[in-house]
């Protein structure tokens, strides 16, 4: 019997990890205003950082759809950072912000979090939920360029990514090597996903609905 999975994200990487594994989910945007979440959290650790954000989205999106009565499956949240110097990076959003961060952090290496949350909505109903974080250590290039950033950085693509980096895109070349599920540093650790799916006493092939 197959279960819908439902991606509480606009991620283009995680919806593009989960399709390449034979999960197409039901994208749907969770509109969390994760600043301010985080805000009314108060200091946490990176693990417990992601994992709220991602639960709130999570949350948000399974509450719209069981009120609208238009769900049956699983949802899933999903939230990531880069821990580096003791610090976390989310989103630079901004080009200065990404060109400050690489300048920073070529050379040298640094974690990526991804948090998870995981509700069963089966049936219309929210019912159990679970989570946690994965990570991975990031080992940069320690030969970038100034010009290369520059380059870099004008595709936009850093902009609106954890850490101003990707593994499955542009910044791929940039990166000596991962230490970890490098699914985590895309955004969703794929194997962790599967425990969490079988834990709620779902099989992880009954989410399988993309045809090769």
């Amino acid at each position: 019997m197959r279960v819908r999975l439902y991606l509480a994200s606009t991620s283009p990487a995680r919806l593009a990890t989960l399709r390449a594994v034979g999960i197409d989910p039901a994208p749907v945007p969770s509109h969390v205003d994760e600043d301010a979440v985080a805000a009314a959290a108060g200091p946490l650790a990176p693990d417990d950082y992601v994992t709220l954000l991602a639960r709130a989205k999570a949350e948000a999106v399974a509450t719209r759809l069981v009120e609208a009565g238009d769900i049956d499956g699983l949802v899933l949240g999903g939230d990531s950072a880069f821990v580096i110097d003791g610090r976390i990076h989310g989103k630079p959003h901004l080009p200065e912000t990404a060109r400050e961060r690489w300048r920073a952090q070529r050379g040298r290496s640094g974690v990526l979090h991804s948090g998870h949350w995981l509700i069963d909505a089966r049936g219309g109903q929210i019912g159990r939920a679970i989570g946690g974080a994965t990570s991975a250590v990031v080992h940069f290039a320690a030969d970038i360029t100034d010009d290369e950033i520059d380059a870099y950085i004008a595709t936009g693509e850093p902009l609106e990514v954890a850490g101003a980096f990707t593994i499955d895109s542009r910044g791929a070349g940039f990166i000596d090597r991962i230490e970890g599920d490098p699914h985590t540093v895309v955004g969703l650790g794929v194997p962790y996903l599967r425990t969490l799916v079988r834990q709620l006493g779902v099989e992880w092939t009954s989410l399988w609905n993309v045809e090769h």
